[in-house]
């Protein structure tokens, strides 16, 4: 009786540790394990949109810490890779539209040009001159139809979100070998 229970015990623990579910979809990171610390300087913003820069780079930054493994400079110097980023456009479409014929939901395109390299070689580890970010949202209800410098100002939580999103979309395809 003993050994069946001990035998049971032993099956219902590695059913529930088997059937979890969860599985790593990537391998990891690609990045050499010199780098400790990260150096993200502001981005560069070339689209008219003033201060648009700095939702975009805080969340980038937020996103690198959140992994956990490296510090997070906001400089490029005394680092070990640096990653320079130019938002080079910004575009807001109507993509959705109500019955009174005004746009309810955008499509919104960041053109990016981005460099990530290891300080120390001088090494190119990940570049995308033209990277384009397409997401679509929903108009905030405070913000004009055919307003795009509303809705990329500075206050707005539409911005958030798509910087939100765009630092997870970069970190992911910077650091995970898929």
């Amino acid at each position: 009786m003993r050994i069946c229970g001990r035998i049971g015990l032993i099956v219902v623990l590695a059913m529930t540790v088997a059937s979890c579910g969860y599985a790593l979809a990537g391998r990891g990171t690609f990045l050499p394990a010199t780098i400790r610390i990260i150096g993200i300087p502001e981005f560069v913003n070339n689209t008219p949109y003033f201060g648009m820069e700095r939702p975009f780079t805080d969340r980038v930054r937020s996103e690198f810490i959140g992994r956990g493994k490296w510090e997070v400079r906001p400089v490029d110097t005394e680092v070990d890779a640096v990653l320079r980023v130019t938002i080079s456009s910004a575009s807001l479409a109507p993509a959705n539209f109500n019955d009174q014929q005004q746009a309810t939901r955008y499509t919104i395109v960041i053109t990016t040009a981005i460099q990530f390299v290891e300080v120390r070689t001088n090494k190119t580890l990940w570049e995308n001159p033209s990277m384009a970010f397409r997401e679509q949202y929903d108009l905030p209800a405070d913000t004009a139809a055919a307003d795009p410098t509303a809705f990329f100002g500075q206050a707005s939580n539409a911005v958030g979100r798509v910087a939100n999103d765009f630092a997870r979309t970069i970190v992911s395809t910077i650091l995970e070998a898929f």
